[in-house]
């Protein structure tokens, strides 16, 4: 990946013309990281979006765009026109435009169900995009500044679950735990799942809290490596059911850690800095992506390669398993996300194409009947697998995707909007087709 870096807002992206200019004077949606930048929007007729506004015409983030110079359409079409994508590889992204496979828009899977101005969603690397995650309908956690925090959409209540600004140090006793832990870690990375819930660090550090336990159990460094970022984690049950999660570093190492004896089980190395790793549903593959074109899927046991994966441009940042553990998918910075069945890895099966920019985050549903797929701004494709692929509903907002996850039960879609003075949480529910009990009305 590319060397540490700041985040970049959407200022940055592209060069503004005069009718940006107009818009950045007054939609003041262009990042930063600062929330005191409450400006003339700001103010209490601004609140939340739930869905009946959003079906009487309000905007779903509260853009007030009858006060502004610029009409939502028109700030789209300069978006699509000026973001700057990034890319490690100069023109991947024209590179791969051949390859791709034409889908049908305008599918209804999800709807729109509430946007939380309350809840700030924030990123601290513009390559990583893994920071929020949803264990039910319910419960969603995410990145905000320096906090981990919980949000009930049941309750539409917040609470802090772990702050990493002051000093963080675990309460338990493990071998290998770094008593002293860490201060003010800046965090790249974040997953949950269940009860368990584990930080990355731009250091190598790693943090896991069990939730239904006070305090924190285990710290470790995975690396004193100068570029020690950890890029990615994943939670997962290895084939004998115990919990273990996979850390993928800019060291170029891979470390699965298992949280019950809190070790280290494994450490491979590659010849690039690994970017994303994903355990396949058995446990028993693993896809790992980096700072080179070319993926590859390896055996989980032995980490020998089994396959070379080719057909992207660029750098991956993504990864993803297919419940049904025969198909997974890469994202990369050539704007494409690759779909790949393990029967027959020679090429990809299907090439899908976002708008703007690299694919950053890729999620599957629990039931492998959907695959999302996120951008780093403003959109987020939804996409009907058993289509082929070739159906898609596509999400369309403003701002930065600090990540999105789809609840365990398919129920609900969480998307983190990083912004300024927009950022929020976007929550989308599952559509549902009753017409069947239209006969009892």
């Amino acid at each position: 990946m590319a060397q540490r870096g700041e985040i970049h807002g959407l200022a940055d992206d592209y060069e503004m013309n005069d009718a940006e200019d107009d818009m950045d004077e007054e939609f003041h949606g262009r990042g930063g990281d600062s929330e005191s930048d409450v400006e003339e929007f700001m103010d209490d007729s601004v609140t939340d979006t739930s869905s009946s506004e959003a079906r009487k015409g309000k905007d779903i983030q509260g853009i007030p765009w009858n006060r502004l110079s610029i009409t939502r359409d028109k700030y789209r079409q300069t978006r699509l026109e000026q973001y700057k994508n990034y890319e490690n590889v100069p023109n991947s992204g024209e590179d791969s435009e051949k390859e791709c496979k034409s889908t049908r828009k305008g599918g209804a899977y999800y709807e729109f169900w509430r946007n939380t101005r309350s809840v700030k969603s924030t990123i601290l690397h513009f390559q990583l995009r893994n920071l929020v995650w949803a264990t039910s309908k319910h419960d969603v956690y995410l990145m905000s500044h320096y906090s981990v925090i919980h949000w009930s959409a049941l309750t539409c209540e917040k609470s802090e679950v772990l702050d990493v600004s002051g000093h963080v140090a675990p309460c338990e006793k493990h071998p290998g735990n770094l008593l002293e832990g860490f201060s003010k870690t800046q965090v790249s990375t974040l997953s949950v799942k269940d009860k368990l819930l584990v930080a990355g660090g731009f250091q190598g550090e790693l943090i896991c809290k069990y939730l239904d336990r006070p305090g924190i159990s285990f710290c470790c460094r995975t690396t004193h490596d100068e570029n020690a970022i950890t890029n990615a984690l994943e939670i997962y049950n290895s084939p004998s059911g115990a919990l273990h999660f996979i850390a993928s570093n800019n060291d170029c190492g891979v470390r699965d850690l298992d949280m019950e004896k809190f070790q280290i089980s494994k450490h491979l190395r590659y010849p690039w800095p690994v970017n994303h790793t994903s355990p396949s549903p058995d446990g028993k593959l693993i896809v790992v992506v980096g700072d080179n074109p070319e993926g590859i899927l390896v055996d989980a046991q032995t980490g020998k390669t089994i396959q070379t994966l080719c057909g992207h441009f660029d750098y991956s940042f993504a990864s993803a398993w297919n419940p049904d553990g025969r198909t997974f998918a890469t994202g990369n910075q050539d704007k494409t996300c690759r779909v790949w069945d393990v029967r027959n890895l020679s090429k990809s099966i299907a090439v899908l194409r976002g708008n703007l920019g690299a694919i950053r985050s890729i999620r599957f549903s629990s039931d492998g009947r959907f695959m999302a797929m996120a951008e780093p701004a403003d959109f987020v494709h939804i996409f009907d697998v058993g289509s082929g692929y070739e159906q898609q509903q596509e999400l369309d907002f403003f701002g930065e995707i600090s990540g999105m996850s789809f609840s365990p039960d398919t129920e609900a879609l969480f998307v983190g909007v990083w912004d300024r003075t927009y950022g929020s949480l976007l929550q989308y529910n599952r559509r549902r087709n009753y017409s069947h009990l239209d006969s009892l009305l």
